[in-house]
Protein backbone atom coordinates (compact mmCIF):
# COMPACT_ATOMS: atom_id res chain seq x y z
CA UNK A 1 0.00 0.00 0.00
CA UNK A 2 1.15 3.33 -0.87
CA UNK A 3 1.03 5.70 2.24
CA UNK A 4 0.82 10.12 2.28
CA UNK A 5 2.62 11.72 4.59
CA UNK A 6 0.24 15.18 6.07
CA UNK A 7 2.31 17.47 8.29
CA UNK A 8 0.95 20.92 9.96
CA UNK A 9 3.00 23.03 11.77
CA UNK A 10 3.25 25.19 15.14
CA UNK A 11 5.51 28.17 14.97
CA UNK A 12 6.82 29.98 18.13
CA UNK A 13 7.81 33.04 17.28
CA UNK A 14 9.30 34.79 20.09
CA UNK A 15 7.86 38.50 19.60
CA UNK A 16 11.28 41.36 19.42
CA UNK A 17 10.93 43.41 21.97
CA UNK A 18 12.59 44.99 25.12
CA UNK A 19 9.32 43.57 28.10
CA UNK A 20 7.10 41.23 28.07
CA UNK A 21 4.24 40.30 26.88
CA UNK A 22 1.64 41.51 30.23
CA UNK A 23 4.79 43.45 32.49
CA UNK A 24 7.72 45.54 32.21
CA UNK A 25 10.36 42.47 32.57
CA UNK A 26 13.16 42.27 30.50
CA UNK A 27 13.40 40.43 27.86
CA UNK A 28 17.20 40.01 27.47
CA UNK A 29 18.32 36.39 27.30
CA UNK A 30 21.46 34.99 29.18
CA UNK A 31 20.31 36.22 32.96
CA UNK A 32 21.14 35.15 36.07
CA UNK A 33 18.05 32.69 36.72
CA UNK A 34 14.93 34.43 38.22
CA UNK A 35 16.40 38.23 37.65
CA UNK A 36 14.16 39.05 35.20
CA UNK A 37 10.81 38.22 36.99
CA UNK A 38 8.42 40.81 38.50
CA UNK A 39 5.17 39.94 40.37
CA UNK A 40 3.06 39.69 37.55
CA UNK A 41 5.36 37.00 35.93
CA UNK A 42 5.04 34.97 39.09
CA UNK A 43 1.54 35.27 39.60
CA UNK A 44 1.73 37.07 43.03
CA UNK A 45 -1.95 37.82 44.27
CA UNK A 46 -3.27 40.50 43.34
CA UNK A 47 -1.09 41.49 40.56
CA UNK A 48 -2.22 42.22 36.96
CA UNK A 49 -1.55 42.06 33.46
CA UNK A 50 -1.25 45.25 31.22
CA UNK A 51 -0.97 44.04 27.23
CA UNK A 52 2.16 45.60 25.45
CA UNK A 53 1.62 47.78 22.45
CA UNK A 54 4.62 46.69 20.69
CA UNK A 55 3.70 42.62 21.08
CA UNK A 56 0.28 43.52 19.03
CA UNK A 57 2.13 45.64 16.33
CA UNK A 58 4.31 42.90 16.00
CA UNK A 59 1.69 40.35 15.21
CA UNK A 60 0.01 43.35 12.82
CA UNK A 61 3.11 43.28 10.81
CA UNK A 62 3.26 39.61 10.54
CA UNK A 63 -0.35 39.42 9.45
CA UNK A 64 -0.14 42.03 6.50
CA UNK A 65 3.33 40.18 5.08
CA UNK A 66 1.11 37.22 4.90
CA UNK A 67 -1.64 38.66 3.66
CA UNK A 68 -3.83 37.65 6.58
CA UNK A 69 -7.58 39.27 8.46
CA UNK A 70 -6.50 41.52 11.43
CA UNK A 71 -9.21 40.85 13.68
CA UNK A 72 -10.40 44.55 14.59
CA UNK A 73 -11.56 42.57 18.24
CA UNK A 74 -9.67 39.79 19.24
CA UNK A 75 -9.91 38.24 22.95
CA UNK A 76 -7.46 36.52 25.61
CA UNK A 77 -8.30 33.16 27.41
CA UNK A 78 -6.70 31.16 29.92
CA UNK A 79 -5.63 27.63 28.94
CA UNK A 80 -5.03 25.79 32.31
CA UNK A 81 -2.92 23.34 32.65
CA UNK A 82 -0.44 22.25 35.62
CA UNK A 83 3.40 22.90 34.75
CA UNK A 84 6.04 23.58 37.56
CA UNK A 85 7.65 26.29 36.03
CA UNK A 86 3.95 28.18 35.07
CA UNK A 87 3.06 29.86 38.64
CA UNK A 88 -0.26 30.57 37.69
CA UNK A 89 -0.95 27.05 36.59
CA UNK A 90 -2.65 28.63 33.16
CA UNK A 91 -1.37 30.60 30.07
CA UNK A 92 -3.07 33.59 28.58
CA UNK A 93 -3.21 33.03 25.02
CA UNK A 94 -5.84 33.41 22.40
CA UNK A 95 -8.41 30.82 21.89
CA UNK A 96 -12.01 31.12 19.65
CA UNK A 97 -10.94 34.93 18.08
CA UNK A 98 -6.81 34.80 17.55
CA UNK A 99 -5.72 38.49 16.21
CA UNK A 100 -4.42 37.15 12.38
CA UNK A 101 -6.52 35.68 10.56
CA UNK A 102 -5.43 33.21 7.30
CA UNK A 103 -2.80 34.60 5.05
CA UNK A 104 0.21 32.35 3.37
CA UNK A 105 3.53 31.48 2.87
CA UNK A 106 4.84 31.20 -0.34
CA UNK A 107 8.40 29.23 -0.84
CA UNK A 108 10.76 27.03 -3.46
CA UNK A 109 11.57 23.67 -3.46
CA UNK A 110 13.93 21.96 -5.74
CA UNK A 111 13.02 24.92 -8.10
CA UNK A 112 9.12 24.58 -8.05
CA UNK A 113 6.72 27.45 -6.12
CA UNK A 114 4.75 26.25 -3.29
CA UNK A 115 1.76 27.70 -0.78
CA UNK A 116 1.03 26.28 2.20
CA UNK A 117 -2.13 28.28 3.85
CA UNK A 118 -2.27 29.40 7.24
CA UNK A 119 -4.66 29.01 9.43
CA UNK A 120 -3.75 31.88 12.57
CA UNK A 121 -1.39 33.23 14.01
CA UNK A 122 -2.43 33.74 18.32
CA UNK A 123 -0.60 36.42 20.74
CA UNK A 124 0.23 34.18 23.80
CA UNK A 125 2.64 34.32 26.90
CA UNK A 126 5.70 31.53 27.23
CA UNK A 127 6.24 29.59 30.28
CA UNK A 128 9.39 29.82 32.26
CA UNK A 129 12.02 26.98 32.72
CA UNK A 130 12.57 23.78 34.65
CA UNK A 131 16.68 23.21 34.85
CA UNK A 132 17.56 19.57 35.90
CA UNK A 133 21.28 19.90 36.14
CA UNK A 134 23.45 20.87 38.97
CA UNK A 135 20.64 21.16 41.59
CA UNK A 136 20.61 19.06 44.83
CA UNK A 137 18.30 19.01 47.23
CA UNK A 138 18.94 19.12 51.31
CA UNK A 139 19.85 15.51 51.50
CA UNK A 140 22.14 15.45 48.29
CA UNK A 141 19.25 14.12 46.38
CA UNK A 142 18.77 15.31 42.40
CA UNK A 143 16.25 18.02 42.52
CA UNK A 144 14.84 20.32 39.58
CA UNK A 145 15.22 24.10 39.75
CA UNK A 146 12.91 26.98 37.98
CA UNK A 147 14.04 29.87 36.20
CA UNK A 148 11.09 32.28 36.00
CA UNK A 149 13.39 34.80 33.57
CA UNK A 150 11.25 33.53 30.33
CA UNK A 151 8.07 33.44 32.23
CA UNK A 152 5.75 35.83 30.50
CA UNK A 153 7.93 36.19 27.38
CA UNK A 154 5.76 37.36 24.52
CA UNK A 155 4.98 34.49 21.49
CA UNK A 156 3.15 34.38 18.38
CA UNK A 157 2.51 30.92 17.51
CA UNK A 158 1.93 30.86 13.59
CA UNK A 159 0.18 27.69 12.70
CA UNK A 160 -0.38 26.45 8.78
CA UNK A 161 -2.86 24.07 7.73
CA UNK A 162 -1.62 20.36 7.08
CA UNK A 163 -0.82 21.30 3.88
CA UNK A 164 2.26 19.96 3.64
CA UNK A 165 3.46 16.33 2.37
CA UNK A 166 6.75 15.57 3.29
CA UNK A 167 9.71 16.39 5.28
CA UNK A 168 11.15 18.48 2.88
CA UNK A 169 8.41 20.50 2.10
CA UNK A 170 7.67 20.96 6.06
CA UNK A 171 11.79 22.14 6.21
CA UNK A 172 11.30 24.49 3.56
CA UNK A 173 7.81 26.65 4.89
CA UNK A 174 9.99 26.83 8.03
CA UNK A 175 12.96 28.25 6.63
CA UNK A 176 10.68 30.65 4.49
CA UNK A 177 8.35 32.01 7.70
CA UNK A 178 11.90 31.83 9.83
CA UNK A 179 13.61 34.27 6.92
CA UNK A 180 10.22 36.15 6.70
CA UNK A 181 10.46 36.86 10.78
CA UNK A 182 13.75 37.77 10.72
CA UNK A 183 12.96 39.91 7.60
CA UNK A 184 10.49 42.13 9.52
CA UNK A 185 12.49 42.60 12.69
CA UNK A 186 9.20 40.47 14.48
CA UNK A 187 11.50 38.00 16.11
CA UNK A 188 15.75 37.69 16.10
CA UNK A 189 15.45 33.99 14.82
CA UNK A 190 18.24 32.49 16.98
CA UNK A 191 16.78 28.88 17.43
CA UNK A 192 19.44 28.04 19.61
CA UNK A 193 18.00 30.53 22.18
CA UNK A 194 14.83 29.31 21.30
CA UNK A 195 13.27 32.66 19.90
CA UNK A 196 12.08 29.88 17.04
CA UNK A 197 10.55 26.64 17.86
CA UNK A 198 8.68 24.11 15.87
CA UNK A 199 6.16 21.88 16.75
CA UNK A 200 5.33 19.14 13.85
CA UNK A 201 1.94 17.54 13.75
CA UNK A 202 2.36 14.23 12.04
CA UNK A 203 0.38 12.01 10.02
CA UNK A 204 0.19 9.31 7.69
CA UNK A 205 -3.23 8.03 5.40
CA UNK A 206 -3.10 5.42 2.52
CA UNK A 207 -2.47 7.28 -0.35
CA UNK A 208 -5.97 8.71 -2.21
CA UNK A 209 -7.83 8.72 1.34
CA UNK A 210 -9.37 11.86 2.05
CA UNK A 211 -9.56 11.34 5.78
CA UNK A 212 -6.43 12.74 7.78
CA UNK A 213 -4.57 10.26 10.08
CA UNK A 214 -4.86 10.12 13.77
CA UNK A 215 -1.30 12.69 14.52
CA UNK A 216 1.18 12.68 16.72
CA UNK A 217 2.71 16.27 17.74
CA UNK A 218 6.52 16.25 17.76
CA UNK A 219 7.64 19.71 20.05
CA UNK A 220 9.86 21.71 20.67
CA UNK A 221 12.34 21.07 16.85
CA UNK A 222 14.89 24.13 17.27
CA UNK A 223 16.92 22.99 14.26
CA UNK A 224 15.71 22.71 10.49
CA UNK A 225 18.55 19.64 10.36
CA UNK A 226 16.81 17.74 13.26
CA UNK A 227 13.41 18.69 12.39
CA UNK A 228 13.53 17.08 8.99
CA UNK A 229 15.07 14.06 10.75
CA UNK A 230 12.51 13.94 13.57
CA UNK A 231 9.75 14.16 10.85
CA UNK A 232 10.89 11.29 8.68
CA UNK A 233 11.61 9.27 11.45
CA UNK A 234 7.87 9.87 12.77
CA UNK A 235 6.61 8.99 9.33
CA UNK A 236 8.03 5.66 9.19
CA UNK A 237 6.95 4.59 12.84
CA UNK A 238 3.67 5.29 11.78
CA UNK A 239 4.02 3.38 8.64
CA UNK A 240 5.76 0.22 9.74
CA UNK A 241 3.07 0.13 13.15
CA UNK A 242 -0.25 0.09 10.57
CA UNK A 243 1.63 -2.48 8.12
CA UNK A 244 1.93 -4.09 11.12
CA UNK A 245 -1.66 -4.43 12.28
CA UNK A 246 -1.09 -1.34 14.85
CA UNK A 247 -2.98 1.50 16.18
CA UNK A 248 -1.59 4.95 16.01
CA UNK A 249 -2.37 7.10 19.18
CA UNK A 250 -2.60 10.62 19.27
CA UNK A 251 -0.02 11.90 21.48
CA UNK A 252 2.72 14.49 22.21
CA UNK A 253 6.61 12.84 21.27
CA UNK A 254 10.00 14.47 21.69
CA UNK A 255 12.69 14.07 19.21
CA UNK A 256 16.12 12.71 20.33
CA UNK A 257 18.46 13.75 18.35
CA UNK A 258 21.03 11.37 19.62
CA UNK A 259 19.42 8.43 18.77
CA UNK A 260 17.78 10.08 15.85
CA UNK A 261 14.09 9.22 16.96
CA UNK A 262 10.51 10.04 18.71
CA UNK A 263 9.81 8.66 21.79
CA UNK A 264 6.16 9.13 23.55
CA UNK A 265 5.77 12.38 26.24
CA UNK A 266 1.92 12.31 26.98
CA UNK A 267 -0.97 11.69 25.35
CA UNK A 268 -2.42 14.60 23.52
CA UNK A 269 -4.63 17.03 25.03
CA UNK A 270 -7.45 18.54 23.09
CA UNK A 271 -9.18 22.02 23.54
CA UNK A 272 -11.38 20.95 25.72
CA UNK A 273 -8.88 19.53 28.16
CA UNK A 274 -7.31 23.08 28.61
CA UNK A 275 -10.74 24.23 29.74
CA UNK A 276 -10.66 27.73 27.46
CA UNK A 277 -12.36 30.64 29.32
CA UNK A 278 -12.13 34.42 28.51
CA UNK A 279 -9.74 36.14 30.82
CA UNK A 280 -11.17 38.33 33.02
CA UNK A 281 -8.27 40.47 34.12
CA UNK A 282 -7.97 41.48 30.20
CA UNK A 283 -10.09 43.67 28.34
CA UNK A 284 -10.42 42.75 24.45
CA UNK A 285 -8.21 43.91 22.32
CA UNK A 286 -9.50 46.51 19.66
CA UNK A 287 -7.70 47.24 16.56
CA UNK A 288 -8.95 49.99 14.48
CA UNK A 289 -8.11 50.67 10.77
CA UNK A 290 -6.07 53.51 11.21
CA UNK A 291 -3.52 51.98 13.56
CA UNK A 292 -2.70 48.53 10.85
CA UNK A 293 -2.18 51.59 8.42
CA UNK A 294 0.27 53.02 10.44
CA UNK A 295 2.42 49.48 11.17
CA UNK A 296 2.05 48.83 7.34
CA UNK A 297 3.90 52.73 6.23
CA UNK A 298 6.47 51.47 8.80
CA UNK A 299 6.97 48.39 7.58
CA UNK A 300 10.16 47.27 5.18
CA UNK A 301 9.63 46.33 1.57
CA UNK A 302 8.65 42.60 1.60
CA UNK A 303 10.02 39.88 0.20
CA UNK A 304 7.49 39.32 -2.20
CA UNK A 305 7.63 42.55 -3.36
CA UNK A 306 11.14 42.67 -3.80
CA UNK A 307 11.52 39.76 -5.35
CA UNK A 308 8.48 40.96 -7.81
CA UNK A 309 10.56 44.25 -8.88
CA UNK A 310 14.11 41.73 -9.20
CA UNK A 311 12.47 40.27 -12.10
CA UNK A 312 10.62 43.11 -13.56
CA UNK A 313 12.93 45.34 -13.07
CA UNK A 314 16.69 43.86 -13.23
CA UNK A 315 15.57 40.86 -15.52
CA UNK A 316 16.43 37.99 -12.89
CA UNK A 317 14.49 34.77 -12.63
CA UNK A 318 11.95 33.75 -10.28
CA UNK A 319 13.94 31.66 -8.81
CA UNK A 320 17.15 33.69 -8.58
CA UNK A 321 14.91 36.45 -7.02
CA UNK A 322 13.32 34.02 -4.64
CA UNK A 323 16.85 33.30 -3.40
CA UNK A 324 18.28 36.57 -2.88
CA UNK A 325 15.39 37.72 -0.68
CA UNK A 326 15.95 34.74 1.84
CA UNK A 327 17.15 37.19 3.69
CA UNK A 328 17.25 40.90 4.31
CA UNK A 329 21.03 41.69 4.40
CA UNK A 330 21.90 39.51 1.01
CA UNK A 331 18.83 41.69 -0.49
CA UNK A 332 20.47 45.00 0.53
CA UNK A 333 24.15 43.71 -0.32
CA UNK A 334 23.47 42.17 -3.95
CA UNK A 335 21.14 45.56 -4.34
CA UNK A 336 23.98 47.75 -3.74
CA UNK A 337 26.46 46.02 -6.00
CA UNK A 338 23.57 46.10 -8.73
CA UNK A 339 23.14 50.04 -8.71
CA UNK A 340 26.86 50.19 -9.43
CA UNK A 341 26.71 48.34 -12.90
CA UNK A 342 24.67 49.06 -16.25
CA UNK A 343 21.16 47.69 -15.67
CA UNK A 344 21.94 45.08 -18.44
CA UNK A 345 24.28 42.90 -15.61
CA UNK A 346 22.29 42.83 -12.84
CA UNK A 347 22.24 38.87 -13.45
CA UNK A 348 25.96 38.99 -13.80
CA UNK A 349 26.05 40.43 -9.80
CA UNK A 350 22.98 37.91 -9.00
CA UNK A 351 25.42 35.11 -10.46
CA UNK A 352 28.52 36.54 -8.24
CA UNK A 353 26.27 36.94 -4.84
CA UNK A 354 24.37 33.32 -4.85
CA UNK A 355 27.81 32.04 -6.43
CA UNK A 356 31.26 32.84 -5.36
CA UNK A 357 30.25 34.86 -2.57
CA UNK A 358 27.73 33.16 -0.91
CA UNK A 359 30.10 29.45 -1.24
CA UNK A 360 33.49 31.95 0.36
CA UNK A 361 30.53 32.64 3.36
CA UNK A 362 29.50 29.31 3.88
CA UNK A 363 33.16 28.04 3.86
CA UNK A 364 33.95 30.15 6.54
CA UNK A 365 30.77 30.33 8.28
CA UNK A 366 29.97 33.81 7.71
CA UNK A 367 26.82 36.26 7.52
CA UNK A 368 26.73 38.71 4.39
CA UNK A 369 27.18 41.77 7.40
CA UNK A 370 30.76 39.80 7.87
CA UNK A 371 31.30 39.81 4.60
CA UNK A 372 35.40 40.97 3.69
CA UNK A 373 34.26 42.11 0.38
CA UNK A 374 31.95 45.27 -0.04
CA UNK A 375 29.11 45.35 -2.50
CA UNK A 376 31.19 48.56 -3.83
CA UNK A 377 34.24 46.05 -4.19
CA UNK A 378 32.55 43.47 -6.13
CA UNK A 379 31.04 45.82 -8.06
CA UNK A 380 34.33 47.06 -9.10
CA UNK A 381 35.40 43.73 -9.81
CA UNK A 382 32.23 42.40 -12.12
CA UNK A 383 32.78 45.76 -13.91
CA UNK A 384 36.46 44.57 -14.94
CA UNK A 385 34.98 41.75 -16.41
CA UNK A 386 32.04 43.22 -18.39
CA UNK A 387 34.89 45.76 -19.90
CA UNK A 388 36.87 42.89 -20.78
CA UNK A 389 39.61 43.95 -18.40
CA UNK A 390 39.81 40.15 -17.09
CA UNK A 391 37.79 37.14 -17.69
CA UNK A 392 35.30 35.54 -15.20
CA UNK A 393 37.61 33.08 -14.98
CA UNK A 394 39.95 35.33 -13.96
CA UNK A 395 37.12 37.00 -11.67
CA UNK A 396 37.88 34.06 -9.24
CA UNK A 397 41.68 34.51 -8.58
CA UNK A 398 40.75 37.96 -7.74
CA UNK A 399 38.32 37.97 -5.72
CA UNK A 400 40.04 35.33 -3.58
CA UNK A 401 42.97 37.58 -3.69
CA UNK A 402 39.97 40.54 -2.43
CA UNK A 403 38.50 38.25 0.07
CA UNK A 404 42.05 37.78 1.78
CA UNK A 405 42.79 41.92 1.93
CA UNK A 406 45.40 42.24 -0.64
CA UNK A 407 45.68 45.68 -1.73
CA UNK A 408 42.82 46.48 0.83
CA UNK A 409 40.15 44.33 -1.72
CA UNK A 410 40.71 46.59 -4.74
CA UNK A 411 40.27 45.09 -7.72
CA UNK A 412 42.05 46.85 -10.12
CA UNK A 413 45.36 47.26 -7.56
CA UNK A 414 45.09 42.79 -7.79
CA UNK A 415 44.78 43.11 -11.22
CA UNK A 416 47.64 45.35 -11.98
CA UNK A 417 49.84 44.15 -9.30
CA UNK A 418 49.25 39.88 -10.77
CA UNK A 419 49.68 40.93 -14.37
CA UNK A 420 45.88 39.48 -15.04
CA UNK A 421 44.67 41.93 -17.86
CA UNK A 422 43.01 40.27 -20.33
CA UNK A 423 44.93 40.11 -24.18
CA UNK A 424 41.77 41.51 -26.04
CA UNK A 425 43.97 43.16 -29.04
CA UNK A 426 43.39 41.02 -32.09
CA UNK A 427 46.37 40.96 -33.79
CA UNK A 428 48.10 39.28 -30.53
CA UNK A 429 45.46 36.95 -30.27
CA UNK A 430 45.99 36.11 -34.01
CA UNK A 431 49.67 35.27 -33.60
CA UNK A 432 48.57 33.11 -30.31
CA UNK A 433 46.33 30.82 -32.78
CA UNK A 434 48.40 30.75 -35.94
CA UNK A 435 51.32 29.35 -33.69
CA UNK A 436 48.97 27.14 -32.05
CA UNK A 437 47.43 25.75 -35.34
CA UNK A 438 50.95 24.99 -37.08
CA UNK A 439 51.91 23.39 -34.32
CA UNK A 440 48.95 20.63 -33.72
CA UNK A 441 48.38 19.92 -37.40
CA UNK A 442 46.46 16.92 -36.43
CA UNK A 443 44.01 18.24 -33.97
CA UNK A 444 43.26 20.50 -37.38
CA UNK A 445 42.57 17.91 -39.58
CA UNK A 446 40.33 16.00 -36.64
CA UNK A 447 38.19 19.58 -36.66
CA UNK A 448 37.88 19.56 -40.36
CA UNK A 449 37.06 15.64 -40.35
CA UNK A 450 34.27 16.42 -38.26
CA UNK A 451 35.27 15.97 -34.47
CA UNK A 452 33.81 18.71 -32.68
CA UNK A 453 35.73 18.22 -29.70
CA UNK A 454 38.64 18.89 -31.59
CA UNK A 455 38.05 22.72 -31.49
CA UNK A 456 37.58 22.90 -28.14
CA UNK A 457 41.39 20.92 -27.77
CA UNK A 458 42.76 23.98 -29.96
CA UNK A 459 41.02 26.58 -27.55
CA UNK A 460 42.30 24.93 -24.78
CA UNK A 461 45.80 25.29 -26.35
CA UNK A 462 45.33 28.70 -27.38
CA UNK A 463 44.82 29.45 -23.71
CA UNK A 464 47.54 27.69 -22.50
CA UNK A 465 49.90 29.55 -24.84
CA UNK A 466 48.23 32.87 -23.52
CA UNK A 467 48.57 31.91 -19.93
CA UNK A 468 44.61 32.03 -19.39
CA UNK A 469 44.86 35.84 -20.49
CA UNK A 470 43.32 36.16 -24.41
CA UNK A 471 39.60 37.18 -24.41
CA UNK A 472 37.67 33.63 -24.69
CA UNK A 473 35.21 35.31 -26.85
CA UNK A 474 37.93 36.76 -29.06
CA UNK A 475 39.48 33.29 -29.26
CA UNK A 476 36.49 31.65 -30.12
CA UNK A 477 35.50 34.19 -33.24
CA UNK A 478 38.79 34.50 -34.43
CA UNK A 479 39.69 30.51 -34.50
CA UNK A 480 36.51 29.78 -36.31
CA UNK A 481 37.53 32.46 -39.09
CA UNK A 482 41.52 30.81 -39.15
CA UNK A 483 39.50 27.39 -39.56
CA UNK A 484 37.40 28.54 -42.29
Amino acid sequence: MQWETVIGLEVHTQLRTQSKIFSDSSTRFGAEPNTQANEVDMALPGSLPVLNKTVVERAIQLGLAVGAHIAPRSIFARKNYFYPDSPKNYQITQFEIPVVQGGSITFFLDGEEKTVNLTRAHLEEDAGKSLHENFTGPHGESSTGIDLNRAGTPLLEIVSEPEMRSAAEAVAFARALHSLVVWLGVCDGNMQEGSFRVDANVSVRPKGQAEFGTRCEIKNLNSFRFMERAIQYEVRRQTELIEDGGTVVQETRLYDSDRDETRSMRSKEDAHDYRYFPDPDLPPLIIAPEWIERVRAAMPELPAHKQARFTTELGLTAYDAAQLTNDRATSDYFESAAALLPADQAKLAANWVLGEVSAALNREELGIAQCPVTPTALAGLIQRIIDGTISNKMGREVFAAMWAGEHNGNADAIIDARGLKQISDSGAIGTLIDEVLAAHPAIVEEYRAGRQKAFNSLVGQIMKAAKGKANPQQVNQLLKEKLG
